[in-house]
């Protein structure tokens, strides 16, 4: 599944981990929700985007580590209007 955040960065889902185009790993993603890797709220998963609501900025997690994966090359896609903000991944 391709997915991007709110603005349009790619973003890789390899089974429940979710990694930056770069291979960084950016946390896991449970039950619609992203959480990084201290296991804090980080974005929602909207169709094919990952957006920040503050609405469900008051879950958590438990901790989660990844070793990162290799780079991609895919192009950014169009921002979406959606409601919500960009997720706070690092790239």
């Amino acid at each position: 599944m391709d997915l991007y955040t709110k603005n349009g960065r790619p973003l890789q889902l390899s089974g429940d981990q979710l990694f930056a185009q770069s291979g960084a790993y950016l946390g896991r993603l449970r039950n619609e929700r992203v959480y990084d890797p201290s296991g804090r709220y980080a974005g929602t998963l909207v169709g094919n985007r990952i957006v920040y609501r503050a609405t469900d900025s008051a879950t958590i997690s438990s901790p989660s580590i990844a070793t990162p994966r290799i780079p991609t090359a895919r192009i950014n896609a169009i921002p979406s209007a959606m409601l919500g903000d960009e997720p706070p991944f690092v790239d």
